[in-house]
Parts: structure tokens; sequence; C-alpha cells
């Protein structure tokens, strides 16, 4: 009988990075780490032919449903904690993975299988009552939204509202009784909008998340994505189910996403950001604007130096940049994917030379990580030399080039005049998965949120795209359709000019010149 779950945990794996067309990179990489003896949380992965099963022909057979029972089982014994168990829950992260990386094009799920008895247990198990509501304020928004339907900015509006009567200005400095009352506002939220409570069973809201995956890989974000990147629309997705480590257990806890190497550059320098008392999503979604990753060996010294350390090891291994995702829950790192990172062509050209020269590849190796049609990046073209411009906001430089368009505010309205004929520029807040088809049709990509490794940068600096993100001084009018700058207001239909290799943004339509080939 074909096998269809495979189990990573305790230092060996049922997988190796060779079985990506079987279990997804994610999958196949959570596997080839915990065999290398890098720090993974313990799990299981559902193999990628699942899910086009259940696309194909609905449904979920006995035998898949046992698979996963007795990997649910395995994981409580690797654990030592229980699912469902109200005194000392196990929960778990439900997150995609195809074969070919589709970064944030798909879902994720993460503190499943909380509920009001498993959040209490949390609390006593860590002492910590306000991490624990933070949990579970986090799992029941993302929870809902993903797998329930229910729109995700009702409950940002009423974290906002909570946030605005409590005095604070961060999430992070909520108490536990207000996460308490939020949770409770959450649950009702949801029974408003679906007429049903909140799924309270963690069996119910397991299969309700792995069905959610699946079901993302028909998302209009995923197919953009695949259409886009020449990806097969046959290949389906893995689905792993892995033991939750926590960012957001407080001062001594973080998360972040690093590259072994600039991805923008190439120079070989460890370089990302991340938060403290953060979960990820907080940082590839541009929620808060991360630190650099030097602050961390200050903040968090000890998790720091294992995270050089394990760098370094997987770049060896994988003979290629890594783009590394790592949580430190109360001082321990904790590897939660790596996979090939997405760089600029001038950065490719870099890296490449560079590991020649290390010895980490060959010089024919070298070669065929170029691809033909990349090498026009390498022209990016820059702001003339002659314009004499003031800048109105720097932000960070995301992706270089310099792109000059209309400023649109809404991704429907960038796809829509790009296929007008207009050149566009899409200003947001901060970009989501959903806002992919902008992107796509964007000359540049500007937001007032996030930094260096968000959605937005990763996913222009993977297009050879101009983008500028984190510009702080930006207040964004999304209802008004419209941005203000100091005593500058940019309308939609305002001409803007971006030169991502700076981070300046200027008014106008710029002049602009072929870069210097290095």
């Amino acid at each position: 009988m074909t096998r269809s779950v495979y189990f990573f945990g305790n230092g060996t794996a049922d997988g190796t990075r060779e079985m990506k067309s079987l279990l997804g990179g994610k999958g196949a990489n959570l596997a080839e780490m915990t065999n290398l003896g890098v720090p993974v949380p313990p799990g299981f992965t559902i193999a990628a032919d699942q899910c086009v099963a259940y696309l194909e022909h609905g449904g979920i057979s006995d035998t898949l449903r046992s698979e996963v029972e007795a990997a649910l089982v395995r994981l409580e014994t690797v654990s030592g904690k229980r699912f469902g168990d109200p005194a000392n829950p196990l929960l778990v992260s439900v997150r995609s993975g195809a074969a070919v990386s589709m970064p944030g094009m798909m879902e994720t799920i993460l503190n499943l299988g909380l509920n009001d008895e498993t959040v209490e247990g949390l609390a006593a198990a860590s002492g910590n009552a306000r991490f624990a509501f933070d949990s579970y304020r986090r799992f029941v928004q993302m929870y809902a939204d993903v797998v329930l339907g229910v729109n995700i900015h009702r409950f940002e509006q009423l974290l906002a509202t909570k946030r605005l009567t409590t005095g604070v200005s961060s999430d992070a400095e909520l108490s536990a009784e207000a996460l308490r009352t939020l949770v409770t506002e959450y649950q009702q939220l949801v029974r408003a909008a679906t007429g049903a409570d909140f799924p309270s069973d963690p069996q119910v809201q397991l299969w309700g998340a792995i069905e959610a995956v699946w079901k993302s890989w028909t998302l209009k974000k995923a197919v953009d994505y695949r259409k886009v990147n020449g990806i097969p629309h046959t290949l389906g997705t893995g689905v792993n189910i892995v033991s939750m480590v926590f960012g957001n257990r407080g001062s001594d806890s973080g998360t972040g996403v690093a590259f072994t190497r600039d991805p923008s550059t190439g120079e070989r320098r460890f370089y990302g950001e991340f938060l403290v008392n953060a979960q990820g999503e907080d940082v590839v979604a541009g929620i808060r604007t991360p630190l650099h990753i030097d602050e961390m060996a200050t903040q968090l010294p000890g998790a720091y130096e294992a995270l050089l350390e394990t760098q370094g090891r997987l770049e060896r291994h994988f003979r290629d940049m890594q783009d590394i995702e790592f949580t430190v829950e109360r001082g321990t790192l904790y590897l939660l994917q790596t996979r090939t990172g997405k760089r600029t062509t001038a950065a490719a050209l870099r890296i490449a030379l560079d590991m020649v020269e290390e010895g980490l590849i060959s010089e024919r190796e070298a070669v065929l990580r170029l691809q033909p049609n990349q090498l026009d990046q390498l022209l990016h073209r820059v702001i003339a030399s002659t314009s004499q411009a003031t800048p109105i906001a720097v932000g960070l430089p995301a992706s270089p080039g310099a792109a000059s368009g209309v400023a649109v505010f809404d991704p429907d309205v960038a796809e829509r005049r790009h296929h007008q004929g207009e050149q566009v520029i899409l200003v947001r807040e901060e970009t989501t998965p959903e806002d992919f088809h902008g992107i796509v049709a964007a000359r540049a990509v500007l937001t007032a949120r996030g930094g260096m490794t968000s959605h937005a940068a990763v996913v222009a600096r993977g297009m050879g795209k101009c983008a500028i993100v984190g510009c702080t001084a930006m207040d964004i009018l999304s209802d008004q359709r419209s941005m203000r700058v100091g005593e500058v207001v940019v309308t939609e239909g305002d001409w803007l000019t971006l030169d991502g290799g700076t981070g300046r943004v200027f008014l106008g339509d710029l002049p602009t010149q072929p870069s210097e080939v290095m």
C-alpha cells in the first residue's frame, strides 16, 4: 500500500530533500533538516497527491484519516503533549508546501487545537495567561478567515478598537484580560457571520484546516502566481502539520526571516529581519516593521549564535543561498523552513560567481543558474543623473530599478488600468498575497509598512520589479484613494517615480537612464 503521511522528529525523518515532488518543497526540506540534526519542531507531511485526489474527487479516504491519526499519536509521544488535552495541549500549525516555492500564495493556520478549555491549560502549563490568549485570538482570526470565510478586516477592526479603548499602541501591549475579552468578541463575530459557533473540537479544526490548504491550491492568487512563473497546475500541495513553537512567549522569544546572503546585491553577509514576542505572520505580512537581524545578537544572543551556525550549515548543504524562517521560544532556536531564496538577477550573478570561488558549485552549475531571460534585469534603469528632484519620502530599498507611473491604491484598479495601457505604481499600507495580480500589473510597488523580507519585498524581488517598503512617512488614506506625506497629498492618478536602489520616492514622471552593468 502506498503511504500518504511522512513523519519527522527526534532527529529522524521518513523523507529527504529528493522527495519534493511527493512531499512538496517545505515538507521535503523539513525532513532534510531533521536528518541533518537542525532543530526542527516534530511533525508530519501529507503527500501532495492527496491534494490532487481531493480536488478531483472530493472526500477524504478512511485510509488517510487512519494515517493522520497514527501520525498524531506519534507526535503526541515525541512532544509529551496530547492533542485536545485540557491540561497540557498539543498545538500545531497547518501549512501548505508545493514542489515549487509559491511564497505566501497558499494558506497557513497557526495555534490549531485551542478552545475555551485548552487555552486555560496552555495558560497554566506556560504560566503565562497573556501568551495563551494572544495565541487563541490569533488562531480564531486566522481559522475564521481561511476556513470559515469571515473577512479578516472585521477582526482587525475589533483589534484596533481594543487597542484604542485600552490605551495601548501595539498588540504586544494588550493585557491578558483584554485579550480574553477580545477572543469572546471574535467568537461572537464568527457566530454572527456564519450562523454557527466557532468549532471547538480539535479534530474538526484539523480536518477543516487540511481541506482549506488543499482548496487554496485553486485560489486566484495561487493560479495567477503559477501562470506568471510557469508552474504546472497539476502538482497540488503537500500539507505540513507541525508541533507549535511560540515566538510570542515574551521578551526571550521571537520570530524572523533571513537569507544566507543579501538577496538584492548577492553580498556574502547574513541578511534578515526579526521581531521579539511575535509569530511568523507578523514578519512576512508586514503587520509590524521588524528589526534588522543584527539586533538579534543583542536581544537574543544565544539563539543568534545558533542561527548563524545553522544558516552556514544549510547553505553548505544545499549549495545555494537559503531563505530561512525561524522561531525562538524562551531562548531556544527552531527552524521552520528553508528554501532556495528569491533574488535579483544581479544578486544571482554575484552569488554564482562567489560560490564557484568558494568551491561550493562548478562553473557549469554557475552558468546554468542564470536564465537568459533574466539578463535584461542587469540593465535596470535608474533615475537620470541630470534630475535635481527632491524626494518626498524615503523607505527601504527592497528591489532595485527606477520606475514611474500613476499612483493606484487597489490591486484591481492596478490590473484594470494596466490593461488599458497605463503605467501604474501600486501603493498599499502593506501587500498581502491577495494583491499579487496588482503587483504583476504594476511597474513598481510602494508600501508604508513591512520590512525587507515582507511579502511585497520578496515577490517584487523575485519578479525583478522595483519595490520600496516600510516608507513610514506615508499616511495611506485608502477610502479616499490617496496618501499624505507631510504637507504633500498624492491622489490616485498622480505620477510617482520610485528609485528602488535607494528607497527614494519622488513626485512626477522623472527621466531615467540605463544603469551601468557591473
